[in-house]
């Protein structure tokens, strides 16, 4: 079978790719892009075909329509950075590929800034909410535009976050004639800009703004909830156990506020995560404080366990924080963890703490009590006030 080539194009079109790019689009029998990545392609004998939108369930059919044929994918500068290369290897497989690339939209920007591309973060905002930028102070990050208007869409998340000094600097057209470029803060942004852009942030908060990192143990005051939420320090000791790892899938059921199933996300870009609750009203309130912390992506499923958890993709981990006396719900939980698959449960009453006991005695593990206290006032002194006690059973499927 004829491999599919997938062939990097910039800005500067034509010109601009290499002899091997020329060849292969000039051989091909059919040539596959956007409307204006094909307009940089002179005309030529082949059949050409933009991709219909959505696009991603298109793929396989349309490429199936052409089987036997030469055919040519166009992609925006380095197809295997947040590209259609990358798509297509997953649906095809590597062997079907043959791959040119162009100078990524990444590498030219950081020759543009004189920044070393090891110490720049890359979001993508092509296809994901803006809360799916997580901002960190004093860090350098290069996001990839939807459109014209994602410079202000990112200036005013920057804003609302706090971070409204941040130096931004649009790259746009990069690598084409018509490439220019916009500076200023999120602060006081409004500079037009056009629909093929890059944006580099070089993060500063503003005085006085607490900023939150990637690990676990955020500050109770960073959640909006109604008193079902894992304090603090407990929540700290469950991302411990529960010990996230990037690409790996956490289940967070009974979620209350979502703050384990957030943290876990906001260990690293890949993770994901499911947070099953069944009030309404912690549903929504989940979705606002994943959006507001940068993991917009957070599954929420509206339902009670254990017939809510039916269909769901197979977890990595699964965290229990509300539920354990349902009927089912730990039996279900463990039946769904593959081998090597961890489970971490806390309890508070005596009564969920029994079924903890129960498990603990019948597949092993480890239970651990958590006593956390707090300094508060008492009268005109301070003394520690205790907060509830938390037993944590940590165990791995093997």
């Amino acid at each position: 079978m004829e491999p599919i080539t997938v062939v990097g194009i910039g800005a500067d079109g034509w010109a601009g790719l290499s002899p091997a790019a020329q060849d292969a689009l000039g051989q091909a029998e059919v040539l596959v892009g956007s409307g204006r990545q094909l307009g940089l392609v002179p005309a030529g004998d082949a059949t050409r075909v933009t991709w219909p939108s959505p696009m991603l369930a298109a793929v396989e059919p349309l490429l199936a329509e052409h089987a036997g044929r030469r055919v040519c994918v166009l992609a925006s500068g380095d197809p295997m950075l947040f590209g259609i290369g990358g798509t297509l290897a997953r649906l095809l497989g590597p062997e079907s590929l043959r791959v040119i690339p162009h100078a990524s939209a990444v590498s030219l920007a950081c020759a543009r800034l004189g920044w070393p591309a090891e110490d720049v973060e890359v979001v993508s905002l092509v296809g994901r909410p803006v809360e799916s930028l997580l901002v960190l102070p004093d860090r350098r990050v290069l996001v990839l535009s939807a459109d014209g208007d994602t410079p202000a869409r990112v200036a005013q998340l920057l804003q609302a976050r706090g971070f409204g000094p941040t130096t931004m600097t649009v790259l746009e057209e990069l690598g084409g004639p018509a490439e220019r470029r916009h500076e200023g803060t999120a602060a006081a942004w409004s500079a037009p800009v056009g629909g093929l852009n890059v944006i580099a942030l070089d993060c500063r908060a503003a005085p006085g703004v607490t900023s939150l990192g990637r690990g676990p143990g955020l500050p109770d005051d960073a959640y909006e909830h109604d008193g079902q939420l894992t304090k603090r320090e407990v929540r700290a000791v469950t991302l411990a156990a529960l010990g996230p790892l990037p690409g790996q899938l956490l289940w967070d059921v009974g979620a209350g506020s979502g703050s384990v199933a957030i943290e876990w996300m906001r260990t690293h870009p890949t993770c994901r995560a499911v947070a099953v609750e069944s009030r309404p009203e912690r549903v929504e309130r989940i979705e606002s404080n994943a959006r507001m912390l940068g993991v917009p992506g957070v599954r929420v499923v509206h339902g009670r366990a254990p017939d809510a958890l039916h269909g769901l993709p197979t977890p990595d981990a699964i965290f229990v924080g509300g539920g354990l006396t349902g009927d089912g719900v730990l039996d279900a939980c463990w039946a769904a963890l593959p081998e090597g698959g961890r489970l971490v449960a806390n309890a508070v009453t005596l009564e969920s703490e029994a079924v903890l006991t129960r498990w603990q005695a019948t597949v092993g593990g480890t239970l651990t009590k958590l006593e956390i206290s707090r300094a508060a006032p008492v009268g005109g002194f301070t003394g520690w006030k205790p907060m509830m006690p938390v037993t944590q059973w940590e165990v791995a499927r093997t």
